[in-house]
This record gives structure tokens, sequence and C-alpha cells, in this order.
């Protein structure tokens, strides 16, 4: 169960639970596993003789939540309902839980979303799984009802993890949010309140902001990208320097183009190569969110812990979060990188195999502190 709907002591197994005892005579007799299988299956295709649409989305609903074979008829069926069927359930009376179960089948749809919001049968979850598959226009409709999203905040999450909602209208929700002293479940939700600080929040506008069309440029050329790189910069073998690779040069002129939140964000919902480009962004507050973003995983933290440009604050995180640390790799890279400050990195050196010490101890390429950190430690092994 949901926090969101747990904290309003809302049971929602029994809000979406359809009674079978509930509907009609035929509706119930279409139920019954014994009987007629021919009108079974007519039940699972929403389309059974003797059923007013709402009872016959309501059957559906129900032999959908089964495992034989009219259980998955039922189910392909509530993704693409007849259209008489879908418009005249929406017409009339409803259970809730045969609209919470539609809900995300036409959650791209405009026209039959607006009617779903609409409904009085509607609930609060049901809008929080529209809002996880939302077109961008539909995100637009659901972000409207502010009393609503103040009474649900699981709408808010899910509206902004889901990429197609407007940068803009990500920004205006975190604005709302964070006025109201919501805590929201959104990974990385406190350097999206820091972000937003002293900027300038768009009002909703019927087209797409600045802010909104470089937000979908990234993700176009995010989708478009067919190379095989895992970085969009490379080493430059005569200079020791990064460099941004040839292929990867549009995406980093556009990421540069997105302001601190629509990075933040970013860091957040994109891949591996927007969390290397956040990584390095000279803002901490996109760092922070790259580092901590929930697709971030140990090959990447790998890469980043050896790299040498890495800021001082990255570093301090990944030294200070018991998962990364658990990687013997990423272990030796902190305790190598010059940039990883020696509180952090002095505490490693015990992990560390004699091997690797002997090789940290001579190396001209870790601080100063740090060899003598090694070399105390060696002294008193061989002791």
């Amino acid at each position: 169960m949901s926090d969101q709907a747990s904290s309003a002591g809302v049971d929602v197994e029994t809000v979406f639970k359809i009674e079978p005892a509930s509907l009609g005579p035929v509706a119930q007799k279409l139920l019954d596993p014994a009987g007629p299988a021919p009108l079974r299956n007519l039940a699972a295709r929403a389309i059974a003789p003797g059923l007013k649409p709402n009872e016959a989305l309501s059957v559906c609903v129900l032999l959908s939540q089964g495992t034989d074979p009219i259980a998955e008829a039922a189910r392909k069926s509530l993704e693409k309902l007849p259209l008489p069927v879908l418009n005249g359930a929406l017409a009339g009376e409803l259970h809730p839980g045969a609209l919470h179960a539609i809900a995300p089948f036409y959650a791209k749809d405009p026209d039959i979303a607006q009617r779903v919001l609409m409904h009085p049968s509607l609930h609060d979850l049901t809008v929080a799984e529209l809002a996880k598959h939302a077109s961008e226009s539909v995100a637009e409709l659901i972000s409207t009802n502010e009393e609503r999203l103040l009474r649900c905040g699981l709408i808010i999450e899910n509206l902004y993890m889901n990429k197609a909602t407007r940068m803009s209208t990500a920004d205006r929700m975190i604005e709302l949010a964070a006025r109201n002293k919501m805590e929201l479940d959104i990974p990385g939700f406190a350097q999206a309140v820091a972000a937003i600080q002293g900027e300038l929040i768009a009002e909703p506008t019927d087209g797409r902001t600045f802010d909104d069309e470089v937000f979908a440029k990234v993700e176009e050329i995010a989708l478009s990208d067919d190379s095989n790189d895992d970085d969009t910069h490379e080493v430059d073998e005569e200079t020791g320097e990064e460099k941004v690779k040839e292929t990867q040069q549009a995406r980093v002129l556009t990421f540069a183009e997105l302001n601190t939140s629509g990075k933040v964000r970013r860091a957040l919902l994109g891949d591996s190569k927007d969390r290397m480009l956040a990584i390095r962004d000279p803002n901490p507050i996109v760092r922070e969110a790259a580092i901590k973003a929930p697709g971030m995983n140990e090959n990447e933290v790998t890469r980043i812990s050896a790299n040498r440009n890495t800021s001082e604050d990255v570093l301090r995180i990944i030294a200070s979060d018991r998962d990364w640390t658990r990687a013997y790799q990423v272990k030796l890279n902190l305790a190598s990188n010059p940039r990883t400050p020696f509180v952090f990195g002095s505490r490693l050196i015990s992990f560390l195999r004699e091997s690797d010490l002997k090789k940290l101890e001579k190396s001209r390429d870790v601080s100063g502190a740090i060899q003598n950190a090694v070399k105390q430690h060696l002294s008193r092994k061989t002791k």
C-alpha cells in the first residue's frame, strides 16, 4: 500500500474491490467458472449480451483477475475496450475499482483521460496511476488541480518522474509542495527544491516554455543516440585532459542549456550519459542529484571514483555510502584519487590489499598525506 494512501487512512483493497454480489444476476452468472464458456468468452471481451456498459466493464475487470485463458483475454480487452462500452461506462455510475483498472491504458488519450478525471467515482490513487503513464497533455490536465495534488502527494511524485511531464509543470509542482511543507518520495527531492530557489516559476501556458523545449530536446537526443558510448567524454591521450566525444557533442551542448532544475530532473530520469554530464556540472546541487540518482550503478560509481576530475563533494558522498564502498575497486579508487578528502581516503587504507598499498606508496599520482598514511600502515603491519 502507498504511504500516501495509508497516511490518509485508505484501505485500498476495500476501495477498489468490486463485489460480485453488487452486480446483477446475469453478471454473476458470467462470473461463475462453471458458467457457459461461450458467454464467458464474450464477457472477457466486454460484449456479453444482457449487460449494461458499466456492468460489462466490471465483469471484464473481475475476469481479468484470474489466471486462466479467459483472464488473459479480459486483460487484453481492458487495454482496448469497445468504444460503446467505454463511452457508456464513463457516462454513468461506475465502481472506483473499474475506473482504476482501465485508467492506465487511456492515460495518453486526452479525451478519455479527461472523462476519467471528471468521473464522480474517481479516487486520488487512480489519478496517481494516470499520472504515471500520462502523455504531456494529460499530465497538464492532472497538474491543474492543486487541491488534489496537495491531498495526494503520490500524484506529484508520479508526474515528476514521468518524462512526458513538462519541465515547467514539474517546477510548479515542486514549488507547490515546498511551499506547503510536503515531504515527497522523489529521489533527489531536496535537490529539486534547492534547484528552484531564486528561479522564476513559469505560469501554466497552452504551449511549451523554452525550458520545456530544451528538456524535451535532451530526451529526443537521448532516444536517437545509437552509439555504444558509456560516457560523453574521453581522455585526450596527448594532454591527459577530458574532452567531449564527437558522437556526444549535440547532447553535451543541449544539456548545458537546461536550467538547474532541468539538470537535476534529467539526472534523476535520464540515462548514464545524462548522469555523467550532471556529475561534471559546476553546480553542486546537480552533482548531488546525479550521484544519488536511482539509476546510478556500481560501474558508473567505479568510473566516477577513478576520475581525477571528479569533484570533492561527489567523492565524499561515494565514500560515505556503505553500499558503494562494499566494492573493492571503489575503495581503491577513492584512496588513490587525490581529490578524495583525506579523512575518507585514509579510512579505506586498512581494507586494501598489500600489493595495492605498495603501489600507492610509490605512486606520484596520490596525495602526500595518503602516501604517508599508507607507509605508516605498512610499517605497523611489518612490526
